[in-house]
């Protein structure tokens, strides 16, 4: 936490006033937080970053007008690297998610989660930085809970070519895309996401581009 202060401060940039409303209440009747900023959009978080002190953790939306979550977290990545950020989204694509995490963003929530998830998030990514909520993946986030504990502890051993799909994986490309790249089959490359999610006991891509974060096998 910062220097004199007994709660974590946090931001929410979200376009719908009575959804960010509802939620800046949640927030507040957690013990250890205050919301200390209620923006429309990025360019409205910036504006309000010149004459206010830098949250904590800030809430962010991707659909919004003028500037969207993307370019807000790149902003924030860019400008403010200390600041944590939670997307709080509808979409579960996996190549978005993963855009996201190419824009700074570690940690996900639906919006239609349960407050009691909400304040586990945040306080796991004060702790580690990450959070990701789908279901199957609980053993990954409660990894990126304990930021003392890493999966290279665990007796995992990768093969050069599942370390090259790993990094493909945490990029933007379709699977038969990635296939192209590796001059292999759709088929191996299948084979390959199905062997890593068995050794590493992950069940996404998302969860895949997490790991290799994780384990410093790519950085955004």
């Amino acid at each position: 936490m910062k220097e004199n202060q007994t709660k974590l401060s946090i931001a929410l940039v979200d376009d719908h006033i009575l959804l960010r409303d509802a939620l800046a209440n949640v927030v507040n009747g957690f013990d250890n937080c205050e919301v200390v900023i209620r923006a429309n959009n990025g360019n409205d978080l910036i504006q309000q970053l010149k004459s206010k002190l830098a949250p904590h953790l800030i809430i962010l939306d991707i659909n919004m007008p003028v500037m969207d979550g993307y370019e807000t977290a790149r902003w924030i990545k860019e400008n403010h690297p200390d600041i944590h950020i939670i997307v709080l989204t509808m979409f579960d694509s996996e190549l978005a998610l993963i855009r996201l995490l190419q824009s700074g963003v570690k940690a996900f929530l639906k919006k239609d989660t349960h407050p009691k998830e909400l304040l586990f998030a945040i306080e796991s990514v004060m702790d580690s930085g990450f959070y990701y909520s789908q279901n199957s993946s609980g053993k990954l986030a409660n990894a990126f809970r304990n930021p003392g504990k890493s999966f290279t502890t665990y007796p995992v051993m990768l093969t050069d070519n599942e370390i090259t799909f790993l990094k493909f994986s945490s990029t933007e490309m379709t699977y038969k895309e990635i296939a192209t790249e590796m001059f292999i089959s759709p088929r191996t490359v299948d084979n390959y996401r199905d062997q890593l999610f068995d050794k590493l006991n992950i069940r996404s891509r998302v969860g895949l581009a997490m790991y290799a974060i994780k384990n410093g096998i790519v950085s955004f």
